[in-house]
């Protein structure tokens, strides 16, 4: 039996997963999904999303079993595949974890806008200044003690989950089983002289099902923390349940009380305009405030996760040591101090990009699943070079599927976006290469780090190009 000790419990755990997960997506789910499929394509979508990621929490949940000397989700890549692997990884994690905060600040400055005109679509200056605040005050908050701001997570999860649990049962109360099916399986770009195969529809989704997953591995990132390791196992499978049970409902029973036309052009945050069509102006303000809540409890934990991820990767000698200066509360400093600023600049773009949200939510799905593959790809090495024992094949398998499904969702959705990530993976190989030389390798990179270096920059100049070029949309 595991010792006891002072950390974080199961249920902060779960939470962590829920509240990394539950940010501003489900808000925003039923327009995104409606936009470019009927209810019978996003079902078909679901099945295909949630058993991929089904297969990314056992994978998860089965080497934090097996592996609990493994601290943070890069080091499955580093110890299966190498130390460069590990850094490519862990830094992809780290650059997700900061770019759905850009996300989450665009969706907080439109709920604000529903009481507030100035903050009117989240992508102005009043909205930038505001956002900044709000970000500095949460990277102050960790930075008194990341244990402490889990506690807090805990309580803003309740918090949350209360306005989405009211959508729900309202939305079973008002479904009607013929809006449903009408068109069932035939989008709105019918309505203007084309219809887009199943197929199409299925695929226009992948990505924003695959985004509002992106926290899943919370706990696995917190394990160092938890009071007993294997609470991060279990704390992954319970969140992955609860969170499939709100967002299919929570996505889904919108499409029996409107249109999907209607659901498509409806104003962002959706959910929170169908609550106010459902039960008038006080609905909508309740869901508004739902969201303000569960964007800060989503904002805070993804202010302790990059954090996090930089402590450990200079644990594991992959970033020089600077990186994980720790301060008299046992947080990050430096590391906060630097992500927070790269928020900072980031949140310039909301002045120029047309569409916030979806560019910094494609930026950081297509960052995680490089991490994702890392994972599977060492679920299927881990279950092959123990096959002896029982299980370890099916454990194998479960590792192809999630392998199978990460690439199947970057190469079908969100290409494009992994090449300009790989720009911000430049610099990081600076750092990486110092820390080697720093911990007395005797080099840089090796010969074959220096390969996989210059294909990773050609690959980011190619990014540079097509974002110049308007091939990529911002």
């Amino acid at each position: 039996m595991e010792p006891e000790k002072k950390g974080i419990g199961l249920p902060a755990l779960v939470a962590l997963v829920v509240s990394s997960s539950i940010g501003a997506g489900i808000f925003a789910l039923t327009s995104n999904l409606s936009s470019g499929a009927a209810a019978g394509p996003a079902l078909i979508a679901w099945v295909i999303v949630g058993f991929g990621i089904l297969m990314l929490a056992l994978s998860l949940s089965n080497l934090g079993n097996k592996r609990p000397d493994l601290e943070g989700i890069f080091t499955y890549a580093e110890d299966g595949f190498g130390h460069f692997a590990g850094f490519v990884s862990g830094w992809g994690y780290w650059l997700s974890a900061w770019l759905g905060n850009v996300a989450f600040a665009t969706v907080l400055m439109s709920s604000l806008g529903y009481f507030f005109p100035a903050f009117k679509g989240g992508q102005n200056i009043p909205s930038i200044i505001v956002a900044s605040i709000v970000s500095w005050i949460l990277t102050w908050v960790v930075n008194r003690g990341v244990e402490s701001a889990a506690a807090i997570n805990a309580i803003v999860t309740i918090c949350k989950i209360i306005p989405l649990f009211a959508f729900i049962v309202v939305g079973i109360v008002l479904f009607k089983g013929h809006i449903f099916t009408t068109d069932f399986w035939t989008n709105v770009a019918s309505h203007a002289g084309r219809t887009d195969s199943i197929w199409t529809q299925v695929k226009s989704t992948i990505l924003v099902l695959m985004w509002v997953f992106v926290g899943v591995e919370g706990a696995t990132m917190m394990s160092s923390r938890a009071r007993k390791k294997s609470d991060a196992s279990k704390a992954t499978i319970i969140g992955l349940i609860s969170l499939l049970i709100i967002y299919v409902l929570g996505s889904m029973l919108p499409y029996g009380y409107m249109s999907q036309e209607k659901l498509a052009t409806i104003q962002q945050p959706a959910m929170v305009y169908i609550f106010k069509d459902m039960l008038g102006t006080w609905g909508g303000a309740f869901i508004s405030v739902g969201l303000i809540i569960s964007i800060l409890g989503s904002w805070l934990s993804w202010t302790m996760l990059p954090a996090e991820t930089m402590l450990l990767m200079k644990k594991s000698k992959l970033l020089p040591p600077i990186f994980g200066r720790e301060n008299k509360h046992n947080a990050p400093t430096f590391s906060l101090i630097m992500t927070g600023v790269l928020i900072q600049l980031f949140l310039l773009s909301l002045l120029f990009a047309k569409n916030a949200y979806t560019f910094a939510l494609s930026l950081c799905t297509a960052a995680i699943v490089i991490c994702y593959i890392f994972v599977g790809m060492y679920q299927v090495k881990y279950s092959w070079q123990h096959r002896s024992e029982k299980g370890s094949m099916g454990q194998m398998w479960i590792g192809v599927f999630a392998t199978a499904f990460q690439v199947f969702g970057i190469l079908m959705a969100g290409w494009q976006y992994l090449l300009l990530c790989l720009i911000v993976y430049v610099p990081g190989i600076f750092f990486y290469a110092k820390a080697n030389k720093d911990n007395g390798a005797g080099h840089y990179l090796s010969k074959m780090e220096w390969v996989a270096s210059i294909v990773i920059t050609i690959a980011a100049i190619v990014g540079i190009i097509l974002l110049s070029k308007g091939l990529i949309a911002v």
